[in-house]
């Protein structure tokens, strides 16, 4: 579950920086050559870079200042600083190409497990978490880290070049070198500043951007409740309140970043200029101090503060990752995984026997919405579960089809406990259809195939038929090819429902499941709905959801469940004849109806 605001509003510790960035660079090992490789030609820039100004200062010392230098001496040194600029150019392009290549992967491959990851929480993680926040770490929070990588890169080079500038510096004159040494604890003293409270900024921010995200997601999934109730102007209000809230970590960003990063660096680098400008003044009141010599100096003095600018100006860069990294790096921590089977799980479902032995369930740990629930399922029965909204009737779908674990209690399929099933097995053998079916854009074969290779065309078309899906289908234009939008909207609900059924029914599953599967159906469908059920449910274990308690008159047991307990069960004549709960319900359903 998310932290609370407050959490993620504050600084990041060192120490918790440190063990961050030592787990994110886990995620560079397959791709550690191409890094390796660039930084050795940074390491190759920052010589070309020393040795360059030199060319330039013996060019001025020993031939201009005392006017000997000729055509041949002229072209020779402007051909050699031309090679050298070529070799840097040819040099930088390589480091970057590589580095960056190389950071691309790794996100990429950090976007991929992170989605995989998601695939292995189980159904409490989504119940608890929004669905912005986890769509705002998948995209936003892993693009982030693309740029994160180049600032070791941009650490790297810099080091590279303040140690080579320093040791080219003590070569001309190590007074003036070492006084340049005084202004870096003043450069780190400002970098642990900006660290420390620049995390607290970024994380704020992250956290406005995570609560952006996660309304746009409410409201464009809900738009047509919104314009139906007319919420409009108050999911903009709520909106454009978040969306200022997110400005002003924005702004709080800029204000810090404007300050303490490139300006406090050029005053610094002023400083030392003017400093060692002084110094090699004095100097030359006692003797001559050439030309060539200073200005190669100050080129070193230059080298030696820009790459601490660009340091700087990363470290923003590089406090936004860590707080990207924290908050990918908590999804990859979750342990709210999909139930897990016994290891050597070699299960196979061949009669779909179905049977419930004093099963309680909580989703919190605390509360129980099923108490000992119990009863059997004999191949080919339907087993019909009814009851008020809360009584626990999808709670028995949940437990059964493993999306939530059940610690007490047993559930057995074909006398053997569901733990000694591999889950693709279940998933195979146990067929489920949703009150709401959710469709995928592509079309009406791809929805029914769910990408499953091993299904033809023509099982498709057998299972559209086998459920009355197929006249409607047919219907279409482009028959099995028609074009579905997102989540089906162009089709009405039972259309959609018929289409889940055939997905359903084409993998041949041993045991049916339906959550309240005819609830949401419109009447022009809902006698080819009803033909299409009881095609589907010949044959097989059947466990039923019921909202229309005049559909499973035929169930071989109903089990009446009130606030997690069964407190009737029987046939729907028995059932009727008890003249308890569910002869209330049906009694009131046909007065509805």
């Amino acid at each position: 579950m998310e932290k609370h605001q407050s959490e993620w509003t504050k600084s990041m510790p060192m120490k918790e920086q440190v063990i961050l960035v030592k787990r994110l660079l886990k995620f560079t090992k397959p791709y550690r050559k191409s890094f390796y490789v660039a930084i050795i030609f940074a390491l190759l820039l920052s010589v070309i870079n020393v040795l360059l100004p030199r060319i330039i200062q013996t060019f001025m010392d020993n031939y201009l200042t005392n006017q000997t230098a000729t055509t041949q001496v002229i072209f020779f040194f402007a051909g050699l600083y031309f090679l050298g600029t070529v070799i840097k150019a040819i040099v930088w392009f390589f480091q970057w190409f590589l580095y960056n290549m190389a950071s691309l992967k790794t996100y990429q491959s950090i976007r991929s497990q992170l989605f995989e990851k998601l695939h292995t929480l189980g159904m409490r993680y989504f119940d608890q978490t929004p669905a912005g926040s986890i769509v705002s770490r998948v995209t936003n929070d892993t693009e982030t880290l693309f740029e994160f990588w180049n600032v070791f890169l941009m650490v790297l080079t810099g080091i590279f070049a303040v140690v080579t500038s320093f040791i080219a510096m003590v070569q001309i004159n190590t007074k003036i070198a070492l006084l340049n040494l005084v202004f870096l604890p003043v450069l780190f003293g400002i970098i642990w500043y900006y660290q420390k409270f620049s995390s607290r900024i970024y994380r704020n921010m992250r956290e406005k951007l995570s609560q952006l995200n996660t309304k746009l997601n409410e409201s464009i999934s809900g738009m047509q409740i919104i314009q139906q109730f007319r919420q409009e102007k108050r999911l903009e209000k709520e909106f454009d309140e978040t969306n200022v809230e997110y400005l002003e970590t924005r702004y709080n960003m800029i204000r810090t970043n404007s300050l303490l990063l490139s300006p406090v660096i050029n005053f610094l680098y002023a400083l030392a200029v003017a400093a060692s400008l002084t110094v090699f003044g004095f100097d030359a009141l006692h003797s001559p101090v050439e030309v060539g010599l200073i200005y190669a100096f100050t080129t070193y003095i230059q080298s030696f503060f820009n790459p601490m600018s660009q340091m700087m100006d990363y470290l923003s860069i590089f406090t936004d990752g860590l707080v990207a990294g924290s908050r990918i790096l908590r999804i990859m921590d979750t342990e709210e995984y999909t139930p897990a089977q016994n290891p050597e799980a070699d299960g196979e479902i061949l009669l779909g026997k179905i049977e419930f032995r004093n099963v309680s369930f909580s989703y919190d740990g605390q509360h129980n919405v099923l108490n000992n629930i119990s009863f059997i399922a004999n191949p080919g029965e339907t087993i019909a579960l009814v009851g008020h909204t809360g009584s626990g009737k999808s709670s028995i779908i949940n437990v059964l089809m493993r999306f939530y674990e059940f610690y007490e209690g047993e559930i057995l399929i074909d006398d053997r406990n569901i733990r000694d099933f591999p889950m693709e097995e279940l998933r195979k053998k146990m067929g489920l259809v949703l009150q709401d079916a959710f469709m995928f854009y592509g079309d009406i074969s791809s929805n029914i195939r769910m990408m499953n290779p091993n299904i033809t065309d023509s099982e498709i078309v057998a299972a559209a038929k086998f459920v009355q899906a197929d006249g409607f289908i047919e219907s279409l234009p482009g028959n099995y090819h028609a074009k579905v939008i997102e989540r089906g909207a162009s089709y009405s609900s039972g259309q959609r429902q018929l289409i889940s059924f055939a997905r359903t029914i084409v993998t041949n599953p041993k045991v049916l499941i339906l959550d309240e599967a005819t609830a949401n159906i419109d009447t022009e469908t809902e006698g080819l709905i009803q033909e299409g059920l009881a095609n589907m449910r010949q044959g097989r274990t059947t466990i039923a959801i019921a909202h229309r308690l005049s559909t499973i008159k035929d169930a071989n047991l109903i089990l009446v469940l009130e606030k997690g307990h069964v407190v009737e069960q029987g046939t729907h004549e028995s059932l009727l004849a008890e003249d308890g709960l569910y002869s209330d319900m049906y009694r009131l359903q046909n007065n509805e109806y």
